[in-house]
């Protein structure tokens, strides 16, 4: 091997590259459904603002690359993201809602579902989980998504728009804590970046950011008790969106 490649190779193993992977905006839900990976769920008018103040927290960044979950959210959170740095948007289906088989039902926290026996069979195992997309899987996936995006952005940054519980579980395995949790302790609340940094080809730190902490409602934010009551239809249903 040559010095010239010698020292690209060393250059290259101490490169630092960030990739922020960023939960997506508030979505319009008023029916409160835990709507999974069904498409024509958009940002709500509130969630439009959360983007756009995303764009702004990172519109001074080295953002050399922007991708995005295929669903609709996800692409309009990551869009002012693109814009403000003259990027096309990228799309990785690695990047997607974990699978749930209540997808499409009213189920969440404080709403009776646990009580309902056709809901039993699915709730044997919380350590895989039982009700949807193996944890290993996400991580698998998610760790393949943020890899490719550190590759398009060497020695730069790179922004990666997905959901909740996918960006918790990366966030678990990276940081090695165990990959069954509660879900109302997540920190990872709407329009979070969640950032990742390489060193080369791996990872050194994670760093967590709220740049729209103020526009989320208080009952969403992680460790936030389930709201209960007339008026709070959909309220509970904060988790896995």
């Amino acid at each position: 091997m040559s010095e010239k490649s010698d020292r690209e190779s060393v250059d290259r193993d101490e490169q630092l590259t960030v990739v922020h992977v960023v939960r997506h905006g508030e979505v319009h839900n008023p029916d409160g459904v835990l709507y999974g990976r069904r498409p024509g769920y958009h940002l709500s008018d509130l969630g439009r603002k959360m983007a756009d103040r995303v764009a702004e927290h990172l519109e001074k960044r080295d953002i050399t690359h922007v991708v995005a979950s295929p669903l609709e959210r996800a692409q309009e959170t990551a869009a002012p993201v693109a814009k403000a740095h003259g990027l096309d948007l990228a799309t990785d289906a690695r990047l997607i809602e974990a699978a749930n088989v209540f997808e499409g039902k009213t189920f969440g926290v404080g709403d009776g579902a646990l009580r309902k026996p056709d809901n039993w069979k699915h709730l044997t195992n919380p350590f895989k989980p039982s009700w949807g997309e193996p944890y290993i899987e996400q991580v698998v996936r998610m760790m393949g998504a943020i890899d490719a995006a550190r590759d398009a952005a060497r020695g730069h940054e790179a922004v990666c728009v997905s959901h909740q519980l996918p960006i918790w579980i990366l966030r678990s395995f990276v940081e090695r804590r165990r990959l069954w949790h509660d879900p109302r302790k997540r920190q990872c609340t709407l329009a979070s970046l969640t950032s990742f940094t390489y060193r080369g080809d791996k990872i050194v730190s994670v760093g967590y950011s709220e740049p729209a902490r103020d526009l989320v409602p208080v009952h969403l934010l992680a460790g936030a008790k389930p709201v209960k009551g007339k008026g709070a239809k959909g309220q509970s249903k904060a988790f896995g969106a």
